[in-house]
């Protein structure tokens, strides 16, 4: 595979506004059919989009969080679903950025730059709760491991290149294993059946004694011995992805009304766009919107702040602003994709025209993590001064 490179930020926003564009026009027949987006994927990686946060000094853009962050809700206010895929991607590059060796970064930068994808095996199902991994990571005599479980949730590891594995090795330690798509023992199950994003391919993964070198495996629990920001990079796109269905959502009701809603009988108006009670009410749906987007900025900036001069306290205020973000997106997400009909009208409710997409799409990705630990952390952080947590989800 071979994909363009990405020069910079200004370049990164431009090539993703225009696969927005691209990609909405389909988004809804995608979605009623349970259509794979194997298609738009593959323009994914041949834009160069998935490898603008490799270093500069490996021949990527390095681009910051304000741009990714930017990246994935205009990705999202097209298509709630395709946005999803490349949120892990991007997660597993930073921990090969963070945790990779020389030579590891070198082997797996260049993969990314050619256009090639990382999906996930992480989740498990059925265990005591989200960070009771199980899957295990034995060692060989020669230094190489293999690998046994199950991941389910893994969005898209069907469409990628390398699925990386988080397991724990004999001292119960958190690693990654970066495995191929094709290795032997290693099988992906397209069993996903959410009734939102439905086309995020995030089924299962089966690993029977699938072999791993050496040099594929990275100490992921590092991560969290210091001052980090993996947690917050990665709920920082989870935000993003709930700021863009809410505007995608409020842009298709704005359309819906202005062209096909008529207007209710006591407003005396000719049109339902005249309707002063639905001006109010669309009003009140932008507020919502525009206070998702400038939390999201914000928080963007205070993770690309911290990254200049990461201590204890600069993570603890990038996490605490990512988790502000993220609470208020997915609220706004839910509450806007739901009023979509209350201002549309019944005709809004056809299953034809598939409008419940957005609010599938939105309770569907606001289930990944709750967002009332997050406002634990604030007001914990707020009222005495407690820094979050370090893990992934904050």
């Amino acid at each position: 595979m071979t994909a363009h490179v990405i020069a910079d930020d200004a370049e990164a926003l431009t090539v993703a506004a225009a696969l927005a564009k691209e990609f909405r026009a389909g988004a809804s027949a995608r979605d009623a059919e349970r259509r794979l987006p194997r298609a738009e994927v593959d323009k994914l990686s041949a834009s160069g989009l998935l490898a603008v946060t490799v270093p500069a000094a490996h021949g990527g853009a390095d681009v910051g969080a304000l741009t990714l962050a930017e990246i994935f809700r205009l990705l999202a206010s097209a298509d709630g679903s395709l946005a999803q895929i490349p949120q892990s991607h991007f997660v597993y590059v930073n921990i090969v950025r963070r945790q990779g060796t020389e030579e590891q970064r070198k082997f797996f930068f260049a993969e990314v730059l050619a256009g090639r994808r990382f999906g996930n095996a992480q989740s498990e199902a059925g265990t005591r709760h989200v960070q009771d991994i199980r899957t295990r990571l034995t060692p060989h005599p020669d230094g190489s491991y293999v690998l046994t479980g199950v991941k389910h949730y893994a969005t898209g590891a069907l469409f990628a290149d390398w699925i990386p594995v988080l397991a724990r090795a004999e001292d119960d330690e958190l690693h990654v294993a970066y495995v191929p798509r094709d290795a032997p023992g290693l099988t992906v199950i397209d069993d996903w059946d959410g009734m939102g994003q439905r086309t995020t391919a995030s089924g299962t993964v089966r690993l029977d004694a699938v072999p791993v070198p050496a040099d594929r495996v990275l100490p992921h629990h590092l991560t969290f011995r210091g001052p980090q920001l993996h947690g917050a990079v990665a709920q920082l796109l989870h935000a993003a992805i709930d700021t863009g269905i809410a505007g995608g959502a409020l842009t298709e009701a704005a359309a819906f009304v202005r062209t096909k809603s008529r207007p209710w009988f006591e407003s005396g108006t000719e049109t339902a766009a005249e309707d002063p009670l639905l001006i109010q009410r669309f009003g009140e749906l932008a507020l919502r919107v525009r206070a998702s987007e400038a939390l999201l900025r914000e928080a963007a900036r205070t993770v690309d702040a911290a990254r200049t001069g990461l201590t204890d306290d600069s993570a603890a205020e990038a996490s605490i602003a990512v988790a502000a973000a993220k609470a208020h997106a997915a609220d706004t997400a839910v509450e806007v994709a739901g009023a979509l009909f209350e201002v549309a009208g019944t005709r809004a409710a056809l299953d034809s025209l598939n409008l419940h997409r957005h609010w599938r799409d939105a309770r569907t990705h606001t289930l990944h993590d709750p967002a009332r630990w997050k406002i634990q952390h604030i007001g914990r952080y707020v009222l005495n001064g407690t820094r979050p947590p370090r893990h992934g989800l904050l």
